[in-house]
């Protein structure tokens, strides 16, 4: 009996093999990671990490006991070269392992900065414990960092860093901040957040290249424009890790495509978290690539579950948080275009809420911030579909619950 085989050793891998004992599998189970840490999380390394309110065991998923008393085998520190899905195997540097089912949990890579200097000039990633340790280090009092990229982890890096004493510039090509993945309401109050603790935020800044004066990294934008910094971190997105699976001939789209099992288009092959390309019904058209840990953990659970005929998890709303100095932004749902914004709450106060309608006055999303009664309400209500009125939602003295009932 050849067992589980699981490549990646992340939150979704190490996840998945705690969730195959849970549910009664008594095979062989082999986790893999390039990495040599166990399966840890990697939200806290943009915030806690760096301000050192976080050692490697507060990160650890589960100990090694825990791995150990499972029968769960890890290889940390492998690479796999390549997967044979006629045969049923994977190529590793010393040797081959075969498998009854193999779950692919490779998540995302940093999404490549192509600019001119960037291959000379030092920059550092944020995707790793030892890209964060690495930048770690470096935050002292009086230094400069510069930051290329306002997203969640921009922000969330920039937070720690100012906290530390650091001064700090953001740029972002973009018109805004979040552009892409928040309203307006939430970019221009966390614009203001930023600026107030002392940041500086460029936006519409195009990177045209780097360079080096003496002990300082220059980013060079395309008006001409010159910025000197101790340090630079790159933190322009990710990219799915999916070319051990094209290579193998599984099908991709931006992302490994999987079915609400978490099954591939080859037999017996899953793949979970970052490196999936998923539907998420029946709240939502289309194909999406989620980078989030309730994401991870609800993919491992649709593995596991398929792999041993337990009982599937029932679907789930997506949604991601972020915390920034005392604010804590939790969103559910997913952003649309075309949606009706209605806002609960002062957006230059420290709590608000935006809340997104469809045509049809569904709830499709719901962007909190310091109010976890506003999301945890706004997530069963796009779960449940109930028809809103923008009045409602609006109102501050108008309880949400009632609306749950209907």
């Amino acid at each position: 009996m050849s067992g589980v085989l699981i490549i990646g050793a992340g939150h979704a891998g190490g996840s998945a093999a705690a969730f195959l004992r849970q549910y009664g599998y008594d095979g062989p189970i082999t986790l893999i990671g390039a990495e040599p840490s166990l399966p840890y999380q990697r939200p806290p390394l943009s915030k806690a990490w760096l301000k050192g309110e976080a050692g490697e065991d507060d990160l650890q998923l589960r100990p090694q006991a825990f791995y150990d008393s499972h029968n769960i085998d890890i290889r940390l520190s492998t690479t796999v070269e390549a997967i044979n899905s006629e045969t049923q195997d994977i190529i590793l540097p010393d040797g081959r392992l075969s498998y009854d089912h193999l779950i692919i949990a490779t998540g995302s890579k940093a999404r490549p900065f192509n600019v001119p200097g960037s291959d000379r000039v030092p920059h550092y990633l944020l995707r790793t414990l030892a890209h964060a340790e690495d930048f770690k280090s470096l935050l002292h009092s009086g230094r400069h960092v510069g930051l290329i990229g306002a997203g969640y982890v921009g922000l969330e890096v920039a937070a720690s860093a100012r906290k530390l004493g650091c001064e700090v510039t953001l740029f972002e090509r973009e018109p805004r901040i979040l552009a892409r993945v928040a309203s307006s309401y939430l970019s221009n109050a966390f614009t203001r957040i930023h600026r107030d603790a002392g940041i500086e935020i460029k936006t519409e800044a195009r990177v045209a290249g780097l360079a080096s004066v003496g002990q300082k990294e220059v980013v060079v934008l395309e008006d001409g424009a010159e910025h000197l910094f101790d340090h630079l971190l790159v933190g322009i997105g990710a990219l799915p890790a999916d070319d051990l699976a094209q290579a193998a001939g599984i099908a991709c789209d931006n992302g490994i495509v999987v079915d609400h099992e978490a099954r591939t288009s080859v037999a017996n092959v899953f793949a979970i978290g970052d490196v999936t390309s998923r539907e998420i019904k029946p709240w939502y058209a289309g194909r999406y690539r989620l980078e989030s840990v309730p994401n991870a953990l609800e993919q491992a659970k649709q593995a596991a579950a398929a792999i041993t005929g337990h009982k599937a998890p029932t679907p789930e709303v997506p949604w991601f948080w972020s915390d920034q100095y005392d604010y804590k932004l939790q969103i559910a749902g997913l952003t649309q275009t075309d949606a009706e914004q209605v806002v609960r709450g002062d957006p230059d106060s420290e709590a608000f809420s935006v809340f997104h309608l469809n045509r049809d006055r569904h709830l499709v999303c719901v962007e909190s911030v310091n109010r976890p009664a506003d999301f945890m309400a706004g997530k069963q209500l796009i779960a449940r579909q109930v028809p809103l009125e923008a009045d409602v939602l609006r109102d501050t003295e108008a309880s949400l619950k009632p609306l749950l009932a209907r």
